[in-house]
């Protein structure tokens, strides 16, 4: 179906996924507890090869102690190894938050940047990163996230054009952006990844549960 698909047939059913995101997960939202847009960068650069939960888990200590750019600036960098390393990688990310942190002092005034080229300026932060804290906190939707979920479902809706490569982020997060528009592309990234996680998961997606599956091209495939 999908391989046939003009790019009006596809926007189409994109949007028909959309609807149908909205009603069954209406209050989608990152799932990265937060209170600020600098809690939020530092959550999201955690999270790289982690789980929300355990992010969660180590940023209430890490904030409790830092809980600003300028502190976490001045942090010693083993310590922040030691709160940081049940996410993993710790010594690069420990490194990149303090990084990030005094990069926010020296050169944006102590204030979280909102723009995406200023942002992939800071340690850690790449496109993903950046996504995520302008659309989930200053409400600016430049791109789509796309993570681990979001490229997967992204490739068995058949929403993206080579469905074949399912890791180059920066060609699906296109691929997109040409179907959604561009005042979903946040809450689309939020709404996926609930669905990736409750419905439509890597190993066994249950298919006969999902409210998209009309509208997926690789119903009862996998």
């Amino acid at each position: 179906m999908a391989g046939r698909e003009t790019i009006a047939a596809r926007t189409e059913r994109a949007k028909r996924i959309l609807r149908k995101l909205r009603k069954a997960y209406g209050d989608a939202d990152c799932a990265l507890t937060h209170r600020s847009a600098f809690e939020l960068l530092i959550a999201t650069i955690l999270s790289a090869q982690s789980t929300d939960e355990t992010v969660n888990k180590v940023t209430p200590v890490l904030f409790k102690k830092y809980p600003n750019p300028s502190k976490l600036a001045a942090a010693e960098l083993e310590d922040a190894q030691e709160i940081v390393h049940p996410t993993g990688f710790f010594r690069q990310k420990a490194k990149n938050i303090i990084g990030a942190a005094t990069r926010i002092m020296d050169e944006f005034d102590g204030e979280v940047p909102q723009t995406i080229e200023e942002l992939i300026t800071l340690p850690g932060v790449a496109r993903k990163t950046a996504n995520v804290v302008l659309g989930t906190w200053f409400d600016k939707n430049v791109g789509v996230v796309v993570d681990t979920h979001v490229g997967r479902l992204a490739d068995r809706l058949r929403l993206t054009w080579n469905h074949k490569d399912t890791k180059d982020a920066i060609r699906i997060e296109k691929d997109l952006m040409r179907v959604i528009p561009q005042k979903d592309w946040t809450y689309l990234s939020h709404a996926l990844i609930w669905h990736g996680r409750k419905v439509c998961s890597a190993r066994k997606p249950d298919c006969e549960r999902c409210t998209l599956a009309i509208d997926c091209p690789s119903k009862g495939r996998i």
